[in-house]
């Protein structure tokens, strides 16, 4: 039997298990029928966040970012770029550090952009400053585990 993935639906947030080897096939949410792996980076809730970052078995990329910082505007197309590159391997998902500021306060997050890499329920590294979409992409592979 192939190996499950567990994927947080960020429209819903229930948890779906999805066969890795169908990951390419564009799953989608059992219970709202959303796309779990579209290669679209998500905008996330505080909730959605912490249930993402913490559940997903696919390593998970976080932009935080506000709309009036202008690195952070220049760097989204870059960010939606490597997100597609890395369709199936790993999620990419935005939040608004302006709209929810416990999360920047929680995680200690000091100056955005700054994208935070998951895997395994845990952080694994951070990359402070806009980027073009090559560098997300070699920081994401550079800090995914060896499995996925």
């Amino acid at each position: 039997m192939a190996e499950a993935l567990k994927l947080t639906c960020t429209t819903c947030g229930q948890t779906n298990r999805v066969p890795a080897d169908r990951i390419a096939l564009g799953p989608k949410c059992g219970t709202c029928g959303d796309p779990l792996a579209s290669g679209k980076v998500a905008e996330l809730d505080p909730a959605a966040h912490d249930k993402m970052v913490r559940t997903d078995t696919l390593p998970v990329v976080v932009d935080y970012w506000a709309p009036w910082c202008g690195p952070c505007r220049m760097m989204a197309p870059q960010f939606a770029q490597a997100a597609m590159a890395l369709k199936g391997r790993a999620r990419f998902a935005k939040i608004n550090t302006e709209d929810h500021p416990r999360v920047s306060q929680r995680l200690g997050i000091r100056g955005i952009p700054l994208l935070i890499l998951y895997a395994g329920g845990r952080e694994v590294a951070r990359l402070a400053g806009a980027r073009p979409a090559a560098e997300i992409e070699a920081f994401v592979r550079q800090g995914m585990p060896a499995s996925a």
